[in-house]
């Protein structure tokens, strides 16, 4: 898993409540485990205005122009900016998939549902929870051409392009994860050597088991 460092983006603003993993990325995508290749059809059911279906071509499918990711002045933006209950419906790990395989890096929203957080740390992209009224406020900064937040995990501070400071909560473990890039293979793999001592061990103590 890629180490979460310090960044600077812009802003997407998605203003819809309750916005559901199937709405992030339809149930007919959920065939493929690769974890990669879910970008294009992130949001598919508002991105374009056909029906998609996995392995098209995407490059020529007609856009929704109403549709925020399609706005060109949020192009390459790496956070998304949501409404509350953030990620609710089914425990689809492809949602999160989707979401950074397009390359959002961070998610903030009032509240998520408790599984797609669990989902977003294990696969490097961060979940921001933030009082309602303070996303308000970045839902109103974030129309403004050219604004853009920093976020620093190792401070737990998110800094605007118009100087504000905001402070966020991220649990201890969780954090020490993103920054090291430790999805849940590489903490089992910090154990390689206890692992091997053990098995060594085993092959002695019962060696019909091997």
């Amino acid at each position: 898993m890629e180490k979460f460092t310090v960044f600077t983006s812009k802003v997407v603003p998605l203003d819809r409540p309750n916005v559901d993993t199937d709405a992030i990325i339809p149930k007919q995508f959920l065939k493929s485990i690769r974890r990669t290749g879910f970008g294009p059809n992130l949001f598919d059911e508002w991105r374009y205005l056909d029906h998609g279906e996995p392995g098209q071509d995407c490059s020529a499918r007609p856009l929704n122009p109403d549709f925020v990711l399609n706005q060109p002045r949020y192009a390459g933006a790496r956070i998304l900016l949501g409404r509350e209950n953030f990620g609710c419906g089914s425990s689809r790990e492809h949602a999160v998939w989707a979401l950074t395989d397009y390359g959002f890096r961070v998610v903030i929203a009032p509240s998520f549902a408790d599984i797609f957080r669990s989902n977003a740390f294990k696969s490097g992209l961060l979940p921001i929870q933030l009082e309602a009224a303070v996303v308000e406020r970045l839902f109103q900064a974030a129309q403004a051409e050219g604004f853009t937040l920093t976020v620093d995990l190792g401070q737990q501070l998110l800094t605007s392009s118009s100087g504000e400071a905001i402070p966020f909560e991220v649990d201890a473990f969780r954090r020490h994860c993103l920054l090291e890039g430790l999805d849940d293979i590489g903490l089992t793999l910090q154990q390689a050597d206890d692992i091997r001592a053990y098995e060594q061990r085993r092959r002695v103590e019962a060696p019909w088991l091997f």
